[in-house]
């Protein structure tokens, strides 16, 4: 697998189970578009909480080529995350945010489907939130589609 394999659109599917056992959810689409130092990922979807809330979301990450098969992941303002390696099917990594930890599992054995696993525990915060991911077809995106306005 290739860095620039992930290029596209994807269809996102989250769950977000807390320890006390709520559930939420979210769907929506990721685009991974070439940037100048790497990949950025875009992503926007409709969370729909435990109680049944619904609220639009967004994040964007920034994916550089780490050489050897490695990815860093950054924060849209420039800030380290998290790090994984291409070359295997599951590949983990360790982030803490004071004083939580944020654990990940990124599984690519069934590419073009994949998922990632966050497994996040301390004082704060309590979760596990499992997103997966399945490739859309390519297709010529309309100035209203919402990842088309907001792409930069």
């Amino acid at each position: 697998m290739e860095f620039t394999d992930f290029l596209g659109n994807w269809q996102v599917a989250r769950e977000i189970v807390e320890q006390a056992g709520e559930t939420h959810r979210l769907t929506g689409v990721a685009e991974f578009s070439q940037v100048a130092d790497g990949l950025k990922y875009r992503e926007q979807g409709q969370l729909v909480t435990a109680t049944g809330a619904q609220f639009a979301a967004s994040r964007v990450y920034h994916w550089r080529d780490a050489g050897k098969g490695r990815v860093q992941v950054l924060f849209e303002d420039g800030r380290d995350f998290h790090n994984f390696d291409l070359t295997g099917a599951k590949t983990e990594d360790v982030h803490w945010c004071d004083p939580d930890t944020y654990h990940v599992s990124y599984n690519l054995a069934e590419w073009p489907m994949w998922s990632s696993t966050w497994t996040v525990l301390g004082p704060r915060k309590g979760y596990r939130m499992v997103t997966r991911y399945t490739r859309q077809p390519n297709r010529k995106r309309s100035p209203y589609d919402p990842i088309a306005r907001g792409s930069t």
